[in-house]
């Protein structure tokens, strides 16, 4: 890779930080920001004028040591304990503060990328969008991407930032010192006589050049490295949970070596990565803690003749010492930090590919245009559905459910009914056509699918999902679920307990049907949500179904294979085969 070409990889680079941290120091919490980035910016300003402060100490308590000057000794000893304590009192501030910034730039940022996962249905798109590219098309893990690597970044960002800004004000503050103290080097070569002034800072400047393009060098592969561990990280914490989520199932299956085999294969690759990495880390770790050591005695080796010739004084040799070290440090800011910068790298550029997912989401999202109704009925004037991959999988139009319509969708598995619905719901990416829909439709619709969701916690909680369960009366609460063959549960609307996995199959589905004899709604679409239960019990629910939406002048959609289910329906839409719209079916209405 060319110069140039670093220098324009570098400045990409720098404008994804850009692009991440100004949104914070722009937002409506801008002012508190931006108050506190500058006290931590005075207060680093203040460590370095403290460490000047105490670098001039050093040459005068040497010398009293060396001239034997008690008086001299016990006043700088008593400047030392007020130069000691305001650096004490700079230090914890400067970290409280750093500390301070960090949470509350992680709090904006965790609860804006919250913000744009949840709306709009991104949080489903992203995971389609990712069936279509393929398993390992980004964003993988946004949880973690949201949950670890903003903390990451934000506390980073802070630190390296601020340490960079620390070492150029301490370069500044110790290159003049130095440069004075160092004096002049003088030297004969092929008969003519040279002088090098300020030679100390030619010689840190030279010294901490060799070690940074050694340091980056040797300590580039962990940039790379950095990015897979935290994917391997978060694939394998994944897989975890998925686990504990369909405990039941593969208990059921005997799965427990194939899970152990993938959860071991899965755990194999963060041990293989994280051997990488820390072998990459060893072989910085040699020559930067070389290095380090190295600079402890090369200012005395390189000043010792002049002490030794009585140039100067012990309290001088010390104090070149003393700012050799910070201009040294300084100077060896990108040598120390090597690490933290390649992880904040691997960090930065996976919120990067995380925002723009987004982007490309935003860009690429399309539905079928809807409007509202005339007749306050749900028409489909044409309808054009795709699989993630492309694939055309439905085209039909001039189909209509009107309120106390009871319709059952039918087709062979595949072929795109539960599509079908997510198109209806709007949710569906890949939909094209036109729909004209109730007014209240949105306020006034549900879906009940085959696999509900319940959140952890309370009973009431998930049952009154997602509304507030201080929206209904204990009393409605308890109605609902006895409606719904649940009386056994009536009683325990404030037992906390993972539903999703406590309840059976059978059970979710009730509690869901529950759910919506408590929500009335007036446009029901049910989705296999009977599946799990006996004919009997499908019978009843139903019949109750069907008078909820009668009472209501709305409508029943419903997918079901069970023949007993179109007893139910008075009209039936039937998914054909028809290759002749290009697509693989088209919906053929009939009354049952």
């Amino acid at each position: 890779m060319t110069l140039t070409d670093k220098f324009r990889s570098f400045r990409a680079f720098a404008g994804k930080v850009g692009r991440l941290a100004m949104p914070y120091f722009n937002s409506d919490e801008k002012w508190r920001a931006r108050a506190l980035l500058a006290a931590i910016i005075a207060l680093n300003l203040g460590a370095v004028y403290m460490l000047v402060l105490l670098n001039e100490w050093n040459r005068v308590f040497y010398d009293a040591l060396q001239n034997k000057d008690a008086e001299v000794f016990w006043r700088e000893l008593g400047r030392f304990t007020y130069l000691a304590f305001g650096f004490i009192i700079i230090a914890v501030y400067r970290f409280y503060l750093t500390q301070l910034l960090e949470m509350r730039w992680r709090a904006w940022m965790t609860g804006h990328y919250l913000d744009r996962w949840l709306a709009n249905k991104a949080f489903y798109h992203l995971e389609l969008a990712r069936f279509a590219r393929g398993a390992d098309a980004p964003p993988d893990n946004p949880d973690q991407r949201i949950a670890e690597d903003m903390n990451l970044f934000t506390s980073y960002s802070v630190s390296l930032s601020m340490g960079l800004l620390n070492a150029v004000v301490t370069l500044v503050s110790f290159v003049g010192i130095l440069w004075t103290l160092s004096g002049s080097f003088a030297f004969s070569f092929n008969g003519s006589e040279y002088t090098i002034p300020g030679f100390m800072v030619w010689m840190a400047v030279l010294y901490c050049l060799l070690g940074s393009i050694a340091t980056h060098y040797i300590g580039r592969p962990q940039i790379a490295l950095n990015f897979k561990q935290q994917r391997y990280e978060a694939d394998f914490r994944h897989h975890l949970v998925r686990v504990r989520e369909y405990s039941e199932s593969i208990a059921l299956d005997r799965g427990e070596p194939v899970e152990r085999q993938q959860l071991g294969g899965r755990f194999t690759d963060v041990l293989a990565n994280y051997f990488r990495l820390i072998n990459a880390q060893k072989r910085l770790t040699w020559f930067t803690v070389g290095f380090g050591q190295a600079a402890v005695v090369f200012p005395f080796i390189v000043a010792a003749p002049r002490f030794f010739s009585g140039a100067i004084q012990l309290g001088q040799l010390i104090q070149i010492s003393s700012a050799f070290g910070r201009v040294q440090d300084s100077l060896s800011w990108f040598v120390d930090n090597y690490s933290a910068l390649a992880a904040w790298r691997a960090t930065t550029d996976r919120i990067t590919s995380f925002e723009e997912s987004f982007q490309a989401l935003q860009s690429a999202q399309e539905s079928a245009a809807t409007d509202t109704g005339a007749d306050g009925s749900l028409a489909i004037e044409d309808l054009r559905l795709a699989l993630p991959g492309g694939m055309a999988l439905l085209s039909t139009s001039g189909l209509k459910v009107s309120p106390g319509d009871t319709l059952l969708v039918k087709g062979p598995s595949g072929s795109g009914k539960s599509t079908l619905f997510r198109a209806l719901a709007g949710i569906w990416p890949w939909a094209r056509g036109l729909l004209h829909r109730p007014a209240d439709f949105d306020a006034r619709v549900m879906f009940l699918p085959q696999r509900p969701y319940f959140p952890n916690g309370s009973l009431r909680d998930a049952l009154a999902y997602p509304e507030p369960a201080d929206r209904h009366s204990d009393a409605d609460l308890q109605l609902a679920l006895r409606e719904a063959l649940l009386p056994e549960l009536a009683d325990r609307l404030d037992d906390h307990d993972s539903w999703g996995q406590k309840l059976s199959g059978g059970e979710q589905q009730r509690l869901a049907i529950a759910r919506a004899l408590i929500k009335k709604p007036r446009w029901l679409f049910v989705d296999e949500a009977t599946s799990a239960l006996d004919e009997a019990a499908e019978a009843t629910l139903y019949a109750r179904l069907q008078a909820l939406v009668k009472e209501s002048d709305g409508a029943l959609v419903s997918i079901a294979h069970r023949p007993t289910v179109a007893a139910f329906h008075g009209q039936q839409w039937t998914f054909t085969p028809d290759n002749t719209a290009g697509a693989r079916y088209r919906l053929v209405p009939s009354v049952t």
